[in-house]
């Protein structure tokens, strides 16, 4: 008899249908699974069967044939295991099959336990698009799955309660989860700028950074508080809405990186990875290609530290990505695109000792080993750093002051009233929300100066020898300054302030 069932599989971070064919027929005992079947697929056979077994069915001594349908896309993962047993179960008429329109996926123990799974989040919200009357998955992934709204979510235990779901003979509620309450519990869970002592400039800078979504480099000696200040970012950022939590949501489920008892994502992430980091750790890849450390840090902040210790191919990886706000990564079995909206963070010291421009004069590097440390990192990486601030060490009066001038919650106030200016500017503009995002179109729409403002912005050009595209930045970096000023002409002031944030533009010249 031959049973049909539906699941989902992962491509990107989005789903696809898989119809789960099985045939049994009355020959020499096999079990054959088709439709290009990763190891892990292939390895489904031994669980299904003890599984079955174990739940207190009979394993058919017959011929059975899988198939998953489309057979041109590779199948990987284990996520196959419950609906290949409930075909098998079904085509021997060992149940019934009274509801073909649920989608079924989970992974399966030997004693017939469901596992959890890796992407259910991406894969509910699929279903729900392709009109699924209800879900199945494993019990752990319920709270996640339910998270999509709209879709009837069922979290069975074991394979003998998602026969009963799927009979219509069981005891078990649609899952609910109140989404609302977790954005409400999640918010304050955020290191603060109050903690953070003097540091004025940086704080500056920081501000501006945040309330137009520029990349940021910070430069300074150790222990001047780089770090301490990266940290605190995401407390001074807007809050995530739910079409950004439910995208950022996908890409950590997908990588298997959702927190323990929290199916969504409600703050905005940091990501700091070690200098020591792989090409496809930072942005992506493998034989099945998975997102990497900026796909994880979309909509949030990827925080590099001691940015030229970081390999020198890598970092110019990051250029595309940087761009375009995607990285798309090509195999031969297939390609993909994640998304990589993130702002990047960095630090640096000024120098290999870490103590140029101390006023203690402990530097001992020469120019050119300074020259060489600063060229680790290529030009076109650094036009891509809208602002690049020095972070001075502390003097004791700031050191001994009790706390900083500004909590976190005061600066994302005037983060927020930007940011409100810049989503009326770009209300028709598809796919840009802040300045950052602006294209060289929009920059001769909205980048108006007053007079006076080009011969200082040529002399600094002039000066320095920047390229195009830093041109660009800084009057990007100039429109947020007049945004936070609440002014629509960009000032003198403005244009010098955005200079000022080209520090190692000054200090390599």
């Amino acid at each position: 008899m031959l049973a049909r069932l539906r699941s989902m599989a992962l491509m990107g971070i989005d789903a696809y249908e898989v119809i789960i064919e099985s045939d049994i027929t009355e020959t020499i005992p096999t079990f054959t699974i088709v439709g290009l079947p990763d190891g892990a697929v292939k390895e489904s056979r031994e669980r299904v069967m003890s599984a079955i077994k174990n739940s207190g069915f009979e394993f058919p001594a017959r011929k059975i044939t899988i198939n998953m349908a489309p057979a041109d896309i590779r199948k990987e993962g284990s996520a196959y295991d419950l609906p290949i047993a409930l075909g098998i179960l079904t085509s021997t008429r060992q149940i019934e099959n009274n509801n073909q329109d649920i989608c079924i996926i989970g992974e399966l123990a030997l004693d017939g336990s469901l596992r959890p799974i890796k992407g259910v989040l991406p894969i509910a919200l699929s279903a729900r698009k392709h009109g699924f009357s209800a879900i199945i998955v494993p019990e752990k992934n319920a709270d996640e799955a339910a998270v999509a709204q709209g879709l009837p979510v069922f979290g069975a235990k074991s394979l003998n309660e998602a026969i009963e779901i799927i009979e219509g003979e069981t005891d078990i509620a649609p899952r609910f989860f109140d989404v609302k309450k977790l954005f409400e519990e999640s918010q304050g869970n955020y290191l603060d700028f109050i903690d953070v002592k003097g540091q004025i400039v940086a704080k500056r800078a920081l501000l501006v950074a945040a309330s137009g979504g520029h990349n940021m480099l910070m430069t300074g000696p150790p222990g001047s508080g780089k770090t301490m200040i990266a940290k605190r970012i995401p407390s001074i950022l807007p809050p995530l809405s739910l079409e950004e939590s439910l995208e950022t949501t996908k890409i950590h489920s997908i990588a298997g990186k959702l927190p323990t008892k929290q199916p969504l994502v409600t703050t905005r992430p940091f990501r700091s990875p070690h200098h020591t980091i792989s090409d496809a750790g930072l942005i992506g890849g493998g034989t099945y290609p998975k997102p990497g450390e900026i796909s994880l840090s979309h909509h949030g902040v990827l925080f590099l530290d001691e940015l030229p210790e970081f390999d020198k191919n890598v970092l110019e990886n990051l250029r595309q990505p940087l761009e375009n706000k995607c990285v798309s990564i090509s195999r031969a079995a297939q390609s993909l695109s994640f998304p990589a909206d993130f702002m990047l963070v960095a630090a640096m010291n000024p120098c290999p000792c870490g103590h140029l421009g101390d006023e203690t004069g402990k530097c001992v590097c020469s120019t050119q080993k300074i020259r060489n440390y600063i060229a680790k990192l290529s030009g076109p990486l650094l036009d891509r750093i809208d602002i690049q601030v020095r972070v001075a060490a502390l003097p004791y009066e700031d050191l001994a002051k009790k706390s900083g001038t500004e909590s976190s919650a005061q600066i994302r106030e005037k983060v927020i009233r930007a940011r409100e200016i810049q989503q009326k500017r770009f209300a028709e503009r598809k796919g840009i929300y802040c300045n950052a995002g602006m294209e060289s179109k929009d920059i001769r729409e909205f980048c108006v100066l007053e007079n006076g403002c080009e011969q200082t912005l040529k002399n600094a050009i002039d000066r320095l020898g920047l390229s195009a595209r830093a041109y660009d930045r800084i009057l990007k970096v100039s429109r947020t300054i007049a945004d936070l000023r609440v002014g629509d002409l960009i000032s003198k002031a403005d244009i010098a302030e955005a200079i000022q944030y080209r520090s190692l533009d000054r200090q390599i010249d």
